[in-house]
């Protein structure tokens, strides 16, 4: 007899993204029951089993350039798209000071350093009143004893699909310096920008990040 599992969204994703661990150490309980739709009493759910198994090695959610472009672009309504229902658990997007340049990476909601990627939608924002220069120096909420930056690496790449230009693909690598020395040192940390359009530089409005 084929067996149930209860499971709702936002636990789907989270299994989904921790297919890097082994099965053992997945998500065993999302938490997810069913309710009458009425009155909202919860409804036995003893006929389906709590106890996930954990997807197999290798499923994981990893769209490619062009893909993260057109979840942008249906996200925020460019174009004649409909965002996916279950996109803003797949990548979430990040408001104000919660965003990319206002924190460490290894603070970020879903953040590992174990090599995997995570995705997020943000608002990007100038550097200054004047030009457009984005914002690429973290602001910390607590020690100021370091200084990290984020700086371009390479040339923007223009993403192009079956010959329509979808937009722009800017690679970023994150720079930390100490107050005890005069050079900043490369992380090991990258951030892939994305911002839709035929533009090279835009102004401030919400891109994808990887």
């Amino acid at each position: 007899m084929a067996r149930s599992w209860l499971i709702d969204i936002e636990g789907f994703a989270k299994k989904v993204k921790r297919t890097t661990l082994s099965s053992a150490d997945q998500i065993k309980d999302c938490g997810a029951y069913r309710e009458c739709p009425n009155c909202h009493w919860r409804i036995d759910n003893s006929d389906v089993s709590s106890e996930w198994p954990g997807f197999p090695l290798g499923i994981k959610f990893d769209p490619s350039d062009v893909e993260l472009l057109d979840h942008l672009a249906a996200k925020y309504g460019v174009g004649n798209t409909n965002p996916h229902m279950f996109i803003d658990e797949f990548i979430p997007t990040l408001e104000g000071d919660q965003g990319i340049c206002y924190t460490h990476p290894e603070n970020l909601p879903g953040a590992k350093k174990d090599g995997s990627s995570v995705h997020f939608f943000h608002r990007t924002m100038n550097a200054y009143s004047t030009g457009q220069r984005k914002r690429r120096k973290i602001q910390h909420h607590g020690s100021a004893e370091d200084h990290v930056r984020w700086h371009k690496t390479g040339k923007t790449k223009a993403v192009i699909e079956d010959g329509v230009h979808k937009g722009y693909k800017k690679i970023m690598v994150l720079y930390i310096r100490s107050e005890k020395e005069s050079k900043s040192y490369k992380s090991d940390w990258k951030m892939h920008r994305y911002h839709l359009g035929i533009e090279e530089e835009r102004r401030e409005e919400i891109e994808a990040y990887r």
